[in-house]
């Protein structure tokens, strides 16, 4: 967001929960029965636990048109007396404000590629930002443990129901992105459900990895961000807290490109 503001680009954004299928409620509601009837590893990873037509929909449109829609999942209080909506609901749908330069999707389904669905192939620029897999379950254990109140081992148990569909509904999407970013502690996350603090950006590295490095300076990327090198021909490395600065350097004049590109055509 700071590229966007900094380039004068007026992005209009949309959030991967909006287009979950069911509100707080109704997905427990869901959960139980599934479980019932003896699916054990429903959850929100499963690609039909979301509206991924209407997702699908929102990506073509703005394509051909700058217009769609989106609304708002309310997590918590904050969120229910800015939105007005209770907590754990949807507001109501809403069409984009006209004058955008470009669509700004953040969720996790941006890359699905399916028997129903090519999201991947109608976004001009994917980018993946991931944890190694431990990593990735100290924050949830951590976070839900802070936020939600909940036990080790309920966290545990949500891990392992989602697990079937994080291999495949989430997994492939990284294969379809443009450039990832993988955060690698260099502390010891070998048993993440003991860990009692999350690594920090200081604790770990970055893996930067370009689907197609051509065109990609890595020596002027090197020489930006000190600590880098790159380790394979399409990646580079770099420390944990130069993330947004990588960040900058690479994206930046991606999306100036994107958005001169939307304006000409």
């Amino acid at each position: 967001m700071n590229i966007f503001r900094r380039e004068g680009i007026r992005p209009v954004t949309i959030e991967g929960d909006a287009f979950h299928k069911y509100d707080r409620a109704a997905m427990k509601e869901e959960l139980a029965r599934r479980k019932a009837a003896g699916n054990e590893t429903f959850s929100h990873f499963s690609y039909d636990a979301n509206e991924l037509e209407e997702l699908e929909k929102v990506f073509r449109t703005y394509g051909e048109t700058g217009r769609g829609r989106t609304r708002h999942y309310v997590h918590d209080d904050e969120e229910a007396e800015r939105w007005g909506s209770p907590p754990g609901t949807f507001t109501e749908w809403e069409e984009f404000e006209e004058g955008s330069d470009v669509l700004f999707y953040e969720g996790l389904n941006g890359a699905v590629v399916n028997d129903t669905v090519n999201i991947a192939a109608l976004a001009d620029l994917k980018v993946g930002v991931v944890p190694v897999i431990n990593l990735e379950w100290i924050q949830k254990i951590h976070r839900d443990k802070a936020a939600r109140g909940y036990t080790t081992e309920a966290v545990t148990d949500t891990i392992l129901r989602r697990m079937q569909a994080y291999v495949h509904c989430i997994c492939p999407q990284f294969t379809e992105t443009d450039i990832n970013f993988q955060r690698v502690p260099v502390v010891d996350t070998s048993n993440p459900f003991i860990a009692r603090w999350i690594p920090t950006p200081d604790e770990s590295l970055v893996v930067i990895r370009f689907k197609n490095p051509r065109g990609i300076d890595f020596p002027y990327l090197v020489s930006m961000i000190l600590g880098s090198w790159m380790s394979r021909a399409n990646s580079i490395v770099i420390p944990g807290n130069k993330q947004d600065l990588a960040m900058q350097l690479i994206f930046t004049p991606m999306i100036k490109r994107l958005v001169s590109e939307f304006k000409r055509a």
